[in-house]
């Protein structure tokens, strides 16, 4: 970036900050007593990485997701994307049914390339262990690298691409767990319970409120300015090195950990990175303190974790293993 970017540092902060606000409010417009996870989501967009989220039907992860692609508009109309796809999984499902497909083209005797539902900015992959393993492999290219491959023919899906994926930890049957190196793309895992009663009770009340279109003093937010905000984010928001040793020592308790048979990867620690420092600003802070790598450990570290025989607490591990590193994190100052 040029040095234009770095004399009006507090400017484009500001503008970051504002994009996470607004699409904050049009999430809560659209979608009652999620708060929490309405935050975790944003934070990922931001930090450019993927959501597991592990629900039940009927909790409100299509609302939620279908709400995040309609807060985002395409200036350069790119005709290949949609704001948001929902894609059903189901063990009868191939990977072209995702990826898209070529095909002959009679007229002018060529092949055409027709994009599947993965070209999207925003895209819900609804039980996605419900599918056969060459599905979830095409699926974690697209995670990874930001394209899929067809007919040997590599085509990317854009600089914003966002996978919101579910599952329904209670129905097992006709499911294809997923594999180790695909739950490691995902940068949250997030089970979502019950909201509660007030917040049900809005949810009954605010019906037609929410099938309104949304108020113009809520716009949407142009991708270009998501990508900003992204490299804004990257740039500004400090991260000390008190903060980088903090993780590491934290992985390297977890996987000396008798309770742990596998611990987390150092990708992990990669991922986790972003994600810290789009939870700062979140909370109008330009530097990472203890406080957000207390917040996001569990959400980062939980779902790649493999447990001793007998344990089925990783939440519990995680916190006994990263106290004493926590503790003498927040002994330091990290103004």
């Amino acid at each position: 970036m040029d040095a234009s970017y770095n004399n009006n540092r507090d400017q484009y902060l500001n503008n970051a900050y504002g994009v996470f606000h607004t699409l904050e409010q049009r999430l809560k417009h659209a979608v009652r007593g999620r708060d929490n996870v309405i935050d975790l989501l944003l934070i990922a967009l931001m930090a450019d990485g993927h959501v597991l989220l592990e629900d039940h039907p009927g909790s409100g992860k299509t609302t939620l997701a279908k709400a995040l692609g309609d807060s985002i508009v395409d200036n350069r109309q790119d005709e290949r994307f949609e704001a948001f796809r929902r894609i059903q999984f189901t063990p009868d499902l191939l990977p072209s049914d995702i990826t898209g497909m070529t095909i002959f083209e009679p007229e002018s005797a060529t092949f055409t390339f027709r994009p599947g539902p993965l070209f999207a900015y925003i895209v819900l992959a609804d039980e996605i262990n419900r599918t056969s393993p060459k599905v979830q492999s095409a699926m974690l290219e697209a995670m990874a690298e930001k394209q899929v491959t067809v007919d040997n023919v590599s085509h990317p899906l854009g600089e914003l691409f966002f996978v919101v994926a579910t599952q329904n930890p209670r129905d097992q049957a006709g499911t294809y767990p997923l594999p180790v190196a695909q739950h490691d793309r995902f940068l949250f895992k997030i089970r979502m319970t019950y909201i509660d009663r007030d917040a049900e009770i809005d949810v009954l009340r605010s019906c037609s409120e929410r099938k309104a279109p949304t108020p113009a003093s809520l716009p949407q937010v142009p991708v270009s300015q998501i990508i900003t905000a992204r490299k804004t984010i990257e740039r500004f928001v400090r991260v000390d090195d008190r903060i980088r040793d903090c993780l590491v020592d934290m992985a390297r308790a977890i996987r000396q950990s008798p309770d742990v048979a596998q611990g987390v990867s150092t990708r992990s620690l990669v991922l986790m990175l972003p994600a810290l420092q789009a939870c700062a600003l979140k909370r109008a802070r330009d530097y990472v303190s203890a406080e957000d790598v207390a917040y996001l450990i569990p959400y980062v570290f939980a779902h790649r974790l493999e447990l001793a025989p007998g344990l089925d607490d990783p939440i519990k591990v995680i916190r006994d293993c990263c106290k004493p590193s926590l503790e003498q994190l927040c002994r330091s100052t990290l103004q």
